[in-house]
């Protein structure tokens, strides 16, 4: 009786249109027990893989700490504006204490368990004291360029003994980084001509 019920119940499924399976799955969810509505959810996480989950909701709080331990302050200041529960995660003291630490940037107080973003505040109030600012760059004047010139030793050059014996043969050595081809294809010429302003090559 069982098995034929199904089959004219999965009939019955096949006719309805997309609203009134809806319906009708939803009316069978509610009538079932927790342990079978899990057991759905099993089967539909195994058919239906979540995409986009927030890993800072599945893992511990201690892992995704760790993640967040390695960004700088920059950036934990943007993984702030990603959620609520983003914020409260970058906004900890366990984060912001060793990245003041790390400078000697100390309180000089002890803040109760009710306060958070101590550190971070402190990290902020220390920089904004420090007045760093954009490197400036300097006026044309203030490049000096200095016209090098080759030097020239006073020791008489020394021929090699290979290199004579070439000589000798009437051959003439190619150098290792030169192929045999003597009007090669495949180098790019270097045009003086094309060079930059130093003061422009510097700058960039």
């Amino acid at each position: 009786v069982f098995e034929e019920r199904r089959a004219l119940l999965g009939k019955w499924f096949d006719k309805w249109t997309d609203g009134q399976r809806r319906r009708i799955l939803l009316d069978l969810l509610e009538r079932c027990s927790l342990s079978q509505q899990k057991f759905c959810a099993k089967h539909l996480q195994d058919r239906v893989p979540i995409e986009a989950v927030d890993f800072t909701t599945r893992l511990p709080r201690v892992l995704s700490l760790y993640i967040f331990s390695f960004l700088d302050p920059r950036s934990l200041c943007r993984c702030a504006q990603v959620s609520w529960h983003w914020k409260y995660l970058s906004e900890l003291d366990q984060l912001w204490m060793l990245k003041c630490l790390r400078f000697g940037w100390l309180i000089n107080f002890c803040p109760t368990p009710f306060e958070q973003g101590v550190w971070k505040n402190h990290f902020i109030e220390t920089v904004k004291e420090l007045r760093l600012g954009a490197a400036k760059t300097p006026s044309k004047d203030e490049f000096i360029v200095i016209d090098v010139q080759p030097v020239k030793s006073k020791v008489p050059e020394r021929k090699h003994p290979l290199a004579a014996q070439g000589t000798s043969r009437g051959k003439k050595e190619i150098p290792p980084w030169r192929s045999s081809d003597r009007n090669p294809t495949d180098t790019v010429r270097y045009n003086y001509l094309d060079n930059e302003h130093p003061i422009e090559q510097a700058r960039q």
